[in-house]
């Protein structure tokens, strides 16, 4: 008899205990009861559409789940007085402080340096300490998948890029773009402005109409936070590959698609862990496996066989069978920089990106 009444209990015991563990919520363990203050410092608006609103949503998602209290610090300049508003929020009891611009690394070094205790993540980063972490995400890789898009658009086999600046990270965009390009177009060229400037919208329009003017371009790509090179595109009638954002809300008549960023992806597992004092001190480089980096949904406009194409090339980054880099890979002016069976190393992906891929053409002044 005892037999036909332990059994069930220890099977009631075992449902209860599951349930219970099914119920628990990162918010109600003992780490996120009480909350957190974190800061970010921005180089632009939370609001711009672009860079600093892909941070800014990012960042009120893993408040809601982590249980924060953050607090935003727009168009923060990258001198001195950085280290001034940085030294007030540790005085107001700011545990973990974000820095959305690479320029203000210095800053951060100096602050972080007299204050251990206090945990930095900087975006776009290139130099860790005990305390502070960088990161970014392997954008390129929806780049890539973008440029199979813009590949697919054009009649004319002239793509447009407006671009900020000459350094490793936008090269390595517009390079892996511009293989996107050839995947689908072999033909097809992308012709590159620069505007060197991020968000200066005079500036950025001016570049935009500039690589416009008498090309024959018929979509235009970029890697600028300044959303003039859409407006000045769709105003126009050319077809528009975005960045950072999904916009196509604002531009539904000719807005293909984006790469963009899903920062909660990255702000919640790494701000989970400092709450759990397991921070460490290292620089993070996510890719498509991470849901860090995201193509936004293909618009209506967008050619049937690219999203075939971009969805086959996806699956094979995800699972770790392709990346962008891979060999053979020939630069613009006829040499083989990757040889076939070779791919790129992240040592110079990230700092040994000089030159540009067959197919690129650099729009001079």
């Amino acid at each position: 008899m005892k037999l036909i009444y332990v059994i069930p209990a220890i099977i009631i015991a075992v449902i209860l205990a599951g349930l219970l563990t099914v119920n628990v919520k990162k918010k109600d363990t003992d780490v996120t009861r009480e909350k957190t203050k974190v800061a970010m410092i921005m180089n632009g608006s939370k609001n711009d559409h672009s860079w600093g609103q892909s941070h800014y949503e990012g960042l009120l998602k893993t408040a809601n789940e982590l249980n924060l209290d953050v607090s935003f610090y727009e168009s923060v300049p990258a001198d001195t007085s950085s280290e001034s508003i940085m030294e007030s929020l540790i005085a107001d009891g700011v545990k973990i402080i974000i820095a959305n611009s690479f320029q203000l690394g210095p800053h951060i070094r100096t602050v972080a340096s007299k204050h251990p205790e206090v945990k930095f993540f900087h975006a776009s980063g290139v130099e860790t300490a005990p305390n502070v972490a960088t990161f970014f995400g392997r954008i390129y890789q929806m780049r890539y998948l973008s440029g199979i898009v813009a590949g697919m658009q054009t009649k004319t086999g002239n793509i447009g890029y407006v671009a900020a600046f000459d350094i490793p990270e936008v090269v390595r965009g517009i390079n892996a773009f511009t293989l996107g390009v050839k995947k689908a177009n072999p033909e097809a060229n992308v012709i590159v402005r620069w505007t060197k400037s991020w968000q200066d919208d005079e500036i950025c329009a001016s570049a935009t109409r500039s690589l416009l003017n008498g090309k024959d371009i018929d979509v235009l790509a970029m890697h600028t936070d300044s959303r003039e090179p859409m407006r000045i595109a769709d105003s126009l009638g050319i077809w528009i590959v975005g960045y950072n954002l999904d916009n196509s809300e604002f531009f539904p008549e000719h807005f293909l698609t984006a790469p963009v960023w899903r920062w909660e992806k990255f702000y919640t597992p790494h701000i989970f862990d400092v709450l759990k004092n397991k921070f460490q001190e290292k620089s993070y480089w996510n890719g498509a496996e991470s849901g860090i980096v995201d193509l936004s949904p293909l618009t209506a406009h967008v050619n049937p066989e690219a999203v075939k194409m971009v969805a086959d090339e996806r699956e094979k980054m995800k699972n770790g069978s392709f990346d962008v880099f891979y060999g053979p890979i020939e630069d613009n002016t006829g040499n083989v920089r990757i040889n076939e069976g070779e791919s790129m190393s992240d040592v110079d992906m990230l700092n040994q990106f000089n030159w540009f891929v067959k197919g690129v053409v650099i729009d001079e002044e």
